[in-house]
């Protein structure tokens, strides 16, 4: 039998969770934070080279639980995790929601060349120094109740002077689970990833926004979904 390879690269995937929880999160197809990921995995997985993993990160907890920030701890474990089985490999962090504000934060690890925030969970003050060096593409809905598109666009801001290439996607018609529009979402997600990692070329506008200088503003920096991904203009 020929022994199993060591990936070329991978995508950790991180699900989204609750401001405060300390219980573990459910099971199975109880986790709907998870399944929700689900079918971005598959997308990913479908698009992905045999040498590219694609893996989702396991919480303890359901919530991010203020200073001890536990998804942040568990994406530094699953990375520190697959740096002693695969080496200095390529790695790009997909987060929804929570597990965007946890992608974000663990992105100073040194596997991480990139980072996809969908929907993501940025309250004012966070962090962005760890960003420095890394493209950061947030994806948001216009009409988000949950997550703000707003403080998406100044995280991408702030991050771009501290030294982050970034950009923001909006998507129109949609919402903050990712439901409405959903193929929109997935082939999106999918071009971005395999951009970031090399695999293809990033979608023209992005590569723009990534090539900006640090002091350009948010709006600058902001792309129309509907232009980088037309096929998915229609709602799923």
């Amino acid at each position: 039998m020929t022994p199993r390879q060591p990936p070329e690269a991978a995508v950790l995937l991180l699900h989204g969770g609750r401001e405060t929880g300390l219980g573990a999160p459910l099971p199975g197809p109880f986790n709907l934070p998870a399944l929700r990921m689900r079918p971005f995995a598959q997308a990913l997985g479908r698009a992905m080279a045999g040498g590219v993993l694609v893996r989702a990160v396991r919480y303890g907890h359901r919530g991010w639980n203020g200073s001890r920030a536990d998804p942040l701890h568990d994406a530094v474990r699953a990375l520190d995790e697959l740096r002693r089985a695969a080496g200095e490999i390529p790695v790009v962090l997909v987060g929804h929601s929570m597990g965007g504000r946890a992608a974000l934060h663990a992105a100073g690890h040194p596997l991480v060349r990139g980072v996809v925030g969908l929907a993501p969970w940025c309250p004012d003050g966070d962090p962005v120094e760890q960003l420095a060096g890394r493209d950061v593409v947030l994806v948001h809905s216009t009409r988000d109740r949950v997550t703000s598109p707003a403080a998406s666009r100044t995280l991408t801001a702030r991050a771009r002077r501290a030294g982050a290439r970034t950009c923001l996607v909006t998507v129109h018609g949609s919402d903050h689970a990712m439901l409405r529009r959903a193929p929109a979402w997935h082939r999106l997600t999918t071009a971005l990833v395999t951009g970031l990692l090399g695999l293809s070329p990033l979608p023209g506008p992005v590569a723009e926004a990534l090539r900006l200088p640090p002091g350009a503003p948010a709006e600058d920096g902001a792309v129309d979904a509907d232009r980088l991904i037309p096929a998915a203009r229609t709602a799923g």
